[in-house]
């Protein structure tokens, strides 16, 4: 991959792992430095902190926040300085139907889903419009353009992250700003891995079963999202090929939304 991104800073949230950790290699890869974030603590988190500067040759910093609370928000912000590039990535989500959903669950998908992504564009985004140049994507989900049962909080934040994408779009897009949303469908990612381990545990079914099984009624392609694609579009929405795309909500989803 080119340098096309050499001496920006990009800060990737939920980047210490899965598709966020993919998302900082890429942009590793096209030179920016990065800010990681997570729930780590920093000792834990320092071997992928120093295997990213070794393989790209750039800085590479970590900063722990809840992203529930709005003042680990702005203390992450303030020590990671200018913020070219932000990748609102981590997310939480809990499985219940509406009325056994617990409001403290509600409210933390809310936190973690909608709210932080607004707090961390609205305290990125002067810094951008000063240097004329920012580009911000919002990791939003399949269930952000399809429903689905038992997940009213995912459901729910991930679609309204699509309208506050397409509304920060147009605020910006005479500033040399971009405001893209991606729609991953199903990634094999960490937690959905462990899933797929327990259910070939508990029905004594190989590998390919239980994908194949978790995977029915979802992508038609019938195999997972790859992690490193949805990293590779979201360098590409960075760098100079994606200059005039913003506001655009992107499905990775192996036509999922499409069936």
């Amino acid at each position: 991959m080119t340098d096309g991104l050499r001496g920006r800073t990009a800060l990737v949230t939920g980047s210490t792992g899965g598709i966020g950790l993919a998302v900082a290699e890429a942009l590793a890869a096209a030179g920016a430095g990065l800010l990681l974030h997570g729930l780590a603590s920093t000792a834990e988190a320092a071997p992928v902190v120093a295997g990213l500067a070794a393989r790209h040759g750039v800085p590479v910093r970590y900063h722990p926040a809840e992203l529930a609370r709005p003042a680990e928000i702005a203390a992450m912000l303030a020590a990671a300085g200018e913020v070219d590039i932000l990748v609102n990535n981590a997310a939480a989500r809990h499985f219940a139907p509406v009325e056994a959903m617990p409001p403290e669950a509600w409210d933390e998908d809310v936190a973690v889903n909608l709210s932080a992504a607004f707090h961390l564009i609205r305290l990125t985004l002067p810094g951008m419009r000063r240097r004329g140049w920012g580009r911000i994507v919002n990791m939003a989900s399949i269930y952000g353009l399809i429903g689905a049962r038992d997940r009213i909080g995912y459901v729910t934040t991930k679609t309204a992250l699509i309208g506050l994408t397409r509304a920060v779009a147009l605020e910006t897009a005479e500033s040399g700003i971009t405001c893209n949303a991606l729609c991953p469908g199903s990634t094999l990612t960490p937690n959905i891995d462990g899933r797929i381990r327990a259910a070939m545990a508990a029905e004594g079914t190989d590998r390919a079963t239980a994908e194949a099984r978790f995977l029915a009624g979802k992508q038609p392609t019938g195999r997972f999202v790859e992690a490193a694609a949805i990293a590779a579009m979201v360098a590409m929405l960075c760098g100079p090929a994606g200059r005039d795309i913003t506001g655009a909500v992107l499905p990775l989803d192996g036509g999922w939304s499409a069936a």
